[in-house]
């Protein structure tokens, strides 16, 4: 295994990583860290934030070293915006911009108690069936419990650094905002669903610069502006262009407000000793938060982590999804559509810098076909070691096995199978039990849940006009106007079902019928000719069973369908 170890990224960061803390604090957990903000749906773009550092945080527990994975919860950051085409939401919850995530009442409907809870529930699930262990803390809990207090006077004490660090970067002119594509090749840049969006580093009033921001007293917004700020007794006071409300409080017991985003972030490294931490490709800019945070760091005695930039997440298949669900897909998308091991492998396979795209059309059958072919030639020891090393990020965590399908049959199998039978699970089963009669499949369990996750791709994401709509009756009308030798193909077909009635019985007698034909032996190989007569016949028998060019591939397609009814529809 050493040599597998040693050849893909996740190994190679966790040796930075190791070495990085022994060097700053030997015999502590090594602490690596993610960054999320519940202000919407959280999408797979933001899960790379997640995955960077667990696959790094996971290699290293596998190492035998003590290690904490931390998932802050910006939730104490503001409400920016209603985000589009969230159910149970309408332009009323537009009152609430300005306030904390957590004083933002939840979608109607909803169990949860507000829009942060709310948000952070499907990500908490899905990470759970990812696998993905980690410390989750909450920004509102930090900060409105005093956690911070002795990090804010600190701030505050040291607001002139602060604000000359900042202003390094306040002439220099902002890079132009990367244009999105169509949704249907939709980049998901994770930095959407962080307190990076805000990228906000206070305001300099007359009374100086502030690197605190008061939620109100009156409206609990943040559109506040401190007015003067005593170093000697903590007094704050601060007025709310909002709703005009005003007060003075001491800063030392008054935990209703927070550092902006530039000073929280860095903050936050020195206080959790930040070993490893990634972010998106958005903060490589000059005066991004992450670029600043290398500065401000210092103020706070600590030093920025190792921080990998990421790419962006790309998805297929995007124009077919809901826009009830906001455009936006999630990781719980994801995982109704693919077992958790392939979705882990899409981010394990790539390096940090590297961006991909996530399948939610025709592509995931063959992103499946990739993994099971990756699967055979791991068990045959014939993988590359880079191979085998996401391989088994992907399949197992340090402390657990993921749970899998019994018998992984082929993902494109499936999808065809539950397409024709719209998921009739007795149909279904009696034509898995019929591909390999010498291993017959005898319950569906056998096959869940990738089973069901294909039924799930039918469902959700095929659209109606693409979906296998067997005939009910022969098309007299074609098989009328078929000529001899197109007769005598539907003939040896139907003459040689009993005989071959297996996935690969059948797949040799529909490729072997214009062989035949053409007077070639079983065995031959494909010429240009006889890929045009193989091209012809399959079409021909698309259109006289589902009254298409096109479909499921034939054999399972036949399975399906049963011997007696493919007869019938060939008029045989």
């Amino acid at each position: 295994m050493a040599q597998t170890i040693e050849a893909d990224w996740v190994s190679r960061f966790a040796d930075e990583v190791i070495a990085e803390a022994e060097r700053r604090a030997p015999g502590k957990p090594v602490v690596c860290a993610s960054g999320l903000s519940p202000s919407g749906p959280i999408h797979l773009g933001n899960l790379r934030e997640v995955m960077t550092p667990h696959l790094v945080a996971d290699e290293i527990r596998r190492r035998g070293h003590a290690v904490r994975h931390l998932i802050s919860w910006d939730d104490y950051d503001r409400f920016r915006k209603v985000p589009a085409g969230v159910a149970g939401v309408d332009e009323s919850w537009a009152e609430h911009i300005g306030r904390p995530l957590t004083s933002v009442p939840a979608p109607a409907g909803s169990p949860h108690p507000n829009w942060a809870e709310h948000f952070k529930a499907a990500m908490t699930e899905a990470l759970a069936e990812l696998g993905v262990e980690y410390d989750g803390i909450s920004q509102t809990e930090q900060y409105t419990t005093g956690a911070y207090r002795d990090q804010v006077l600190h701030a505050m004490k040291h607001r002139a650094d602060i604000d000359a660090i900042l202003a390094q970067y306040r002439t220099k002119k902002a890079p132009p905002k990367k244009s999105q594509k169509p949704v249907d090749e939709a980049e998901l840049e994770a930095a959407e669903g962080s307190g990076a969006a805000a990228e906000d580093d206070g305001a300099v009033s007359a009374a100086g610069y502030f690197p605190y921001k008061p939620y109100c007293g009156g409206c609990g917004k943040d559109t506040t502006n401190v007015t003067a700020y005593d170093d000697e007794t903590t007094d704050l006071t601060y007025t709310c262009a909002g709703c005009g409300f005003s007060e003075t409080v001491r800063l030392t017991d008054f935990h209703r407000g927070k550092l902006v985003w530039k000073v929280d972030w860095p903050m936050r490294w020195a206080y959790e000793g930040v070993i490893f931490e990634p972010s998106g490709v958005d903060h490589s800019s000059p005066g991004s938060s992450f670029q600043v945070g290398q500065q401000m760091v210092g103020i706070f005695d600590g030093e920025r982590p190792i921080g990998p930039m990421y790419a962006f997440v790309g998805i297929s298949g995007m124009a077919k999804m809901s826009s009830s669900r906001g455009g936006v897909p999630t990781p719980a998308d994801a995982l109704k559509i693919m077992e958790a091991p392939l979705l882990r492998w899409l981010y394990a396979r790539r390096r940090p810098n590297q961006s991909f795209k996530i399948a939610f059309d025709q592509e995931i059958q063959r992103l499946y076909d990739e993994w099971d072919k990756l699967e055979a030639k791991v068990a045959d020891g014939t993988a590359l070691p880079a191979d085998v090393a996401a391989h088994s990020r992907a399949a197992r965590t340090a402390t657990a096995e993921l749970p899998r399908t019994p018998r992984p049959l082929s993902y494109r199998t499936l999808a065809s199978v539950v397409d024709v039978t719209a998921g009739a699970e007795d149909q279904t089963l009696r034509i898995l039990s019929e591909l390999d009669p010498a291993h017959p499949i005898t319950s569906l369990d056998e096959v869940r849940p990738r089973l069901d996750r294909a039924e799930s791709w039918i469902s959700t994401y095929v659209p109606a006009d693409q979906r296998t709509l067997v005939r009910d009756e022969p098309d007299k009308e074609l098989l009328g106007s078929l000529d001899e030798q197109d007769q005598e193909s539907l003939r040896l077909l139907a003459d040689g079902l009993d005989t071959h009635w297996s996935l690969e019985g059948l797949t040799t007698l529909v490729y072997g019928v214009p062989k035949f034909q053409a007077g070639l032996p079983a065995d031959a190989k494909p010429t240009p000719e006889l890929k045009v007569a193989q091209r012809t016949f399959f079409a021909l028998l698309y259109r006289l069973l589902v009254s298409r060019d096109t479909g499921p591939r034939l054999p399972t397609l036949l399975l399906a369908v049963g011997a007696d009814r493919v007869r019938r529809l060939l008029g045989r």
